[in-house]
């Protein structure tokens, strides 16, 4: 079995005498694309610099390639790691034009086999035609394309994002993101990228680490953290979805305001030894039916082209959230016919009343 690209077992990071990353474990195999996701603070651009050797680890270990290159013992200096690194900021030379930008990691290598790489990446980042512009001419996207192309030229065997996207619109992230997804997984390159946002990470990630507190909470594709995440904290940051009561009558029923659902239908459910649960439903769990004896009031709703996602109170004063496509357009304060159509479902204990 080969090594993977990247592998973190248990590493934790001080800075200042406080502890940043608790005890994180996670592997990426070799051109594999990983995500550190999660709010502004949580410890993930600290655990990336860690891996990249700008900070020590207090505890565990961090290998490239099957060699341990961090322990509290000892350090591999940052320019023998093969790491490459691109910054929020994205840091080009602004008096070097955009070939000499990116050709900047290549002085060993032949003039000829230069230019050739400085062409290759061009062709692949869609930039061939701002070579010979300069950094200040260029847009931001355009600019995080070249600062991408600077860190892959030298053929790192790792290359780390740090929320490479973020001064960028909403639109253009994911566009890019998607984009240099391709540009990597064309070169076979395993890279980490941090975000705060999940759709930029599942744009652009095969596998994503939600990060709480320093803590590494759940580490999976993106599919099985909407559909089944770990945890409630996971569950809160992943997806829009509301909870909601249940109770657990008999081996595969449960009973909610919504009706009654058999658990024998969906996938890979699981009920948490507790009688009284809270279920959490996503937008895509709700339909709208007018058919429905099941009605709920429009409070609020958001236009998103095919669909509305609508914010809905049941009798209880409940919310849940509905996704329905745009033409079934109901005003606020309306009564609405809702049922439950639910293929996976995920049940934690209900919380206490505080």
């Amino acid at each position: 079995m080969t090594s993977p690209a990247l592998q973190l077992d248990n590493v934790s990071v001080h800075l200042g005498g406080k502890l940043i990353v608790d005890s994180v474990s996670f592997r990426v195999p070799a051109g594999g694309i990983g995500c550190l996701l999660g709010a502004s603070g949580c410890g993930k651009t600290t655990l990336l610099r860690a891996i990249a050797g700008f900070e020590s680890v207090s505890s565990g270990s961090v290998s490239l390639d099957g060699a341990q290159v961090s322990t509290p013992e000892k350090t591999l200096d940052i320019e023998k790691r093969r790491v490459g690194m691109v910054f929020q900021d994205h840091s080009l030379f602004p008096h070097l034009s955009v070939r000499d930008n990116i050709a900047f990691g290549l002085q060993s290598l032949t003039a000829a086999k230069r230019a050739a790489r400085v062409d290759e990446l061009a062709r692949l980042l869609a930039i061939g035609d701002l070579l010979d512009a300069y950094p200040h001419r260029l847009s931001g996207g355009q600019q995080q394309r070249v600062a991408i192309a600077r860190a892959m030229a030298p053929r790192p065997e790792v290359l780390l994002l740090d929320e490479p996207f973020s001064s960028l619109d909403v639109e253009l992230r994911e566009q890019l993101a998607r984009e240099i997804r391709g540009v990597l997984k064309h070169e076979g390159v395993t890279a980490i990228l941090v975000s705060h946002n999940q759709f930029e990470a599942f744009a652009m990630a095969d596998e994503i680490g939600v990060f709480k507190g320093g803590k590494l909470l759940q580490w999976d594709n993106a599919f099985n953290l909407y559909h089944t995440p770990a945890s409630l904290a996971v569950a809160d940051f992943i997806g829009e979805g509301v909870l909601i009561d249940g109770r657990a009558v008999g081996e595969h029923t449960v009973e909610t305001e919504l009706g009654v659902i058999d658990t024998r239908q969906i996938q890979d459910f699981n009920l948490p030894g507790t009688t009284d649960i809270s279920l959490l439903l996503r937008p895509d769990d709700v339909f709208h039916d007018d058919a429905s004896p099941t009605k709920a009031r429009v409070v609020e709703k958001a236009f998103r082209g095919a669909v509305f996602l609508y914010t809905l109170e049941l009798e209880s004063g409940k919310r849940v959230l509905s996704l329905a496509p745009s033409h079934h357009d109901h005003a606020i304060g309306e009564p609405m016919g809702i049922r439950l159509d639910v293929e996976h479902l995920v049940a934690f204990p209900k919380l206490p009343v505080v």
